[in-house]
């Protein structure tokens, strides 16, 4: 089911290729399925939203947009349990966030010049949350709370109705706790095209967050440019980096724990010790009888997985900055030496006791993280992503005049005569 690799120096090139050219194989049917949805929601607004509402969802429900107190009435329906751990989960993640936060700032110099950079928030964001049968109320505290923070004006939410043309409770209490302000049942592509440019009922957004089916992740990709986006995420990857010290029964665990996400999802563990090998492979036969999604992980596993002993802890670290991995686990005694090595991965989870979905739903840090290896290059979602900034510049007459002729010497360099002139007219 899955490979066990003893490679006794350097750890295969191919097999990093293999597991990032998963996320790029293109379905041209979707691709030009998408692209219908996109201009069929464009040109006609909530008469095609609600056309392909009925025709993906099974029925159109009896009204689009939830009202806060409907949303506060289904909330009020789970059970005081979840909505404890929601609450918790959130001021966990709202207490990281508050941290990313920046200022605007000025700085006045000697001469005169003023100069700085305004932080704003973006006016209107769009959220995308999965419902039905695969609903993520985490999702929605990842998503909003650092929008909420960042200084985000208004926050709406797409989700798709339940079989029985409703919208989930638990959904719909996580959108209360991060502050969502408007809630609408509708998903799919059409949900996104309708977030880009705005139907009757629904606002047009500046940025389009969350994650979604195939198709959502293709129309959020298309529709780039008319609309930001978080990322264009792929399937989901966990890297265990193991020593001799880490508990075989954990890794199993943690590795299943991404492999039921998809077929296509990536585990890997990357241990110097046969004996830990060999333990974490008979783990994963034991746990898997007993998970609901063994069917997924077997699939995800004997495609994509990989149990692989390295010469030392080392090459492994080297192994994971070349794979930049969405999750890194590092099972080893003493975790925190290999922090400051490790230069690319989503993020990082230090010791036994730090399991990837502590992570996904709890800790603070934000779990929508890059995959398919751009962690060399994309960070998570963060407070970040939902600003913008802009430069103001403030010079005096004799400042200017000072720097006219560096000015002018480098517009005429470039061809650009009447920059220059812009400049001349001043002396």
């Amino acid at each position: 089911m899955i490979r066990v690799v003893k490679e006794g120096g350097s750890i295969g090139i191919d097999f990093i290729r293999q597991l990032k050219l998963r996320s790029e194989e293109t379905n041209k049917q979707v691709e030009a399925a998408v692209a219908e949805i996109i201009e069929n929601v464009r040109t006609d607004g909530d008469k095609a939203l609600l056309a392909y509402t009925k025709k993906f969802d099974g029925r159109i429900p009896d009204k689009m947009e939830i009202r806060r107190d409907e949303i506060k009435a289904l909330a009020d329906r789970c059970e005081p349990a979840f909505l404890n751990a929601l609450q918790n989960a959130a001021d966990n993640i709202r207490d990281f966030h508050m941290r990313q936060k920046q200022q605007s700032w000025m700085n006045t110099r000697s001469d005169g010049v003023i100069m700085g950079q305004r932080i704003r928030g973006l006016a209107k964001v769009g959220i995308y949350v999965p419902g039905g049968t695969a609903a993520y109320p985490s999702s929605v505290l990842m998503n909003a709370i650092p929008a909420k923070i960042a200084g985000v004006d208004e926050i709406v939410m797409v989700t798709p109705p339940g079989k029985d043309g409703k919208p989930n409770p638990e959904i719909m209490a996580a959108a209360l706790t991060a502050g969502v302000d408007r809630v609408f049942l509708v998903g799919g592509a059409q949900a996104v095209a309708a977030l880009a440019f705005g139907t009757e009922s629904i606002p047009k957004v500046d940025k389009i967050v969350g994650p979604g089916n195939i198709y959502v992740a293709t129309a959020k990709k298309q529709l780039y440019g008319t609309v930001d986006i978080d990322m264009i995420a792929g399937p989901s990857e966990i890297l265990i980096i193991a020593d001799e010290t880490a508990n075989p029964k954990f890794l199993a665990a943690d590795l299943m724990s991404q492999a039921e996400h998809d077929v296509l999802a990536s585990a890997i563990l990357l241990t110097p010790s046969e004996k830990i090998a060999e333990q974490t492979v008979a783990q994963i036969y034991e746990q898997l009888e007993h998970l609901s999604r063994k069917e997924i992980i077997r699939q995800s596993l004997d495609r994509f997985g990989a149990v692989i002993q390295c010469r030392d802890v080392d090459e492994a670290v080297a192994f994971a900055n070349e794979l930049a991995p969405e999750h890194l686990e590092i099972c080893a005694a003493n975790p925190m030496e290999y922090i400051g090595k490790i230069d690319n991965a989503g993020s990082v989870f230090l010791g036994n006791f730090s399991p990837e979905p502590l992570g996904d739903y709890y800790a603070g840090p934000n779990h929508v993280l890059p995959t398919s290896g751009t962690a060399r290059f994309f960070s998570p979602l963060s407070v970040d992503s939902f600003i913008k900034k802009s430069s103001f510049i403030y010079y005096t007459e004799e400042a200017m005049k000072a720097a006219q002729e560096d000015i002018i010497r480098l517009a005429k360099a470039e061809g650009l005569t009447a920059h220059a002139n812009s400049i001349e007219v001043r002396r």
